[in-house]
């Protein structure tokens, strides 16, 4: 695909980088020439000088033929301004815009075609405001992301001494929770994947990627490791974006504090949260989290605009005694460094960001795509279509489906309508059909069919290419 990328922040770097090792064909645009000049020394693609919104500016970077135009500048009005021209201008059949402002949000009818013609609109702070509150909710996990509106959970967490499995074999699992269907997607031991197998041992450390039925997580995790008290106060380092997102979602289920530098802000945040404790002082600051009982807190989000900040807030939290500590980090580098030296879960915005931005390139049917291991791998949500002539997997059991090496089908939901245009002519009769939804955990005997949502884990993501192929269906059925 022909991509323009209009912005070179952390979003825009991310997903260029992320495009890029896929062969498409990327161009970049940024007011900041050094920016520009320091990606393109490392990767492979075409950066163009000057300001997103200027007509002259998409004609340089190549709009008159491109496939998409990706609008993550730090300003929402150039965002919208860019995709209203890409449609005006150039017809572009693809525009997605970076949206900040809850203003904005509120009013879908701005993105239409009769506004700013924005095909889809993502919200950074949302998406990780929902990503840790899954984090908040379980907190024995280092990651939960749903699938099929919720209907399915793929979490991670790390094997502990004192789990029931731990020292046995996967196939014990089925015998610890009988009533539970899961499966194990992947294990990661020592940052390398290993291909889960019936016989494979769970040792103490590993990083277990296991996915089931959202309403059955709790039980599998049980297995995994001993269960942590479940979360009732939560400290929130930061009021901007995200640490109100966050403070609003989480004030209504917990006991939440904030602590914000700008008075200004702070005064703003105590008037707008009605059942937060909004304080004004520095998160760094030892004696101000003593006063306010950090060692009582069950979790602590760091999450201001600098990563030196919440790196050090989140290590002074955790040496006073709170229990469990995330830190936001947009410097990629300093990620892997701290999240084993002391702080339980370093996230990067751009890695749990670029997901939403990514099911949108992804040929095929991708309704979701989830980044995992700081980008390493990757769970994608794919919509099975057309009968056994046309395509590689309906109609066919999983232990017959050539997937790629390292990639695993993990659970199937069945009876969801239909979403694409596309097919809706060739399943008409199907999606009329009143059939109850229904999550299926992949085994070797489980078929596929049309329609199905499938949810696959990749180890490695230069195998989605060869998954992305396998789920096409040929053009003669079209």
């Amino acid at each position: 695909m022909k991509i323009i990328i209009l912005g070179a922040g952390q979003v825009g770097a991310s997903v260029a980088e992320s495009l890029v090792s896929e062969a498409n064909d990327i161009t970049m645009v940024d007011v900041d020439p050094e920016r520009l000049s320091l990606l393109q020394d490392r990767l492979d693609l075409r950066t163009v000088v000057g300001n997103a919104s200027h007509p002259s500016i998409l004609v340089s970077a190549g709009a008159e033929d491109a496939d998409m135009v990706l609008a993550v500048t730090a300003h929402d009005e150039t965002n919208l301004v860019s995709c209203k021209l890409a449609a005006s201008l150039f017809n572009t059949p693809t525009k997605i815009a970076r949206i900040r402002s809850s203003e904005y949000l509120a009013h879908s009818e701005i993105f239409s075609t009769a506004n700013f013609c924005v095909d889809f609109a993502i919200c950074p702070e949302q998406i990780l405001t929902e990503y840790i509150e899954n984090l908040v909710e379980f907190p024995e996990a280092l990651q939960v992301l749903d699938f099929v509106e919720g209907k399915v959970s793929l979490v991670a967490v790390r094997a502990l001494y004192g789990g029931l499995l731990v020292g046995q074999q996967l196939q014990e699992l089925r015998k610890h929770v009988p009533n539970v269907d899961t499966r194990v997607a992947a294990i990661f031991r020592k940052n390398r994947p290993i291909i889960p197998e019936g016989d494979t041992i769970i040792e103490a450390e590993d990083e277990v990627f296991f996915i089931a039925a959202s309403e059955n997580i709790r039980a599998v995790m049980r297995e995994l490791r001993n269960m942590d008290k479940p979360v009732k106060r939560v400290m929130i380092a930061g009021g901007g974006k995200i640490g109100r997102r966050l403070g609003k979602t989480l004030e209504k289920d917990y006991q939440v504090r904030i602590i914000e530098q700008n008075y200004k802000v702070s005064e703003r945040l105590g008037a707008e949260l009605h059942h937060t404790l909004v304080l004004h002082g520095d998160a760094t600051d030892e004696k101000l989290l003593e006063s306010e009982n950090i060692a009582e807190m069950d979790m602590f989000c760091a999450v201001t605009n600098d990563d030196e900040n919440n790196i050090m807030a989140a290590l002074l939290a955790k040496r006073l005694g709170a229990r469990k500590v995330i830190a936001l980090i947009n410097r990629r580098v300093y990620v892997d460094l701290v999240q084993s030296g002391g702080i339980d879960i370093a996230i990067s915005p751009a890695q749990v960001t670029i997901g939403s931005l990514l099911a949108y390139v992804r040929q095929g049917d991708v309704v979701a795509v989830h980044s995992l291991r700081r980008g390493a791998a990757e769970a994608l949500e794919l919509v099975a279509h057309g009968d056994p002539q046309s395509s590689n997997v309906v109609g066919r059991k999983i232990e017959d489906i050539e997937l790629p090496k390292g990639a695993t089908i993990g659970a199937i939901v069945r009876g969801l309508p239909l979403a694409s245009d596309v097919y809706d002519a060739a399943f008409k009769e199907h999606a009329n059909t009143k059939v109850a939804v229904k999550v299926i955990i992949a085994h070797h005997d489980t078929v596929i069919e049309s329609g199905d949502h499938v949810i696959l884990f990749v180890v490695n993501r230069k195998m989605i290419r060869e998954v992305e192929k396998l789920f096409q269906v040929k053009v003669g059925f079209l």
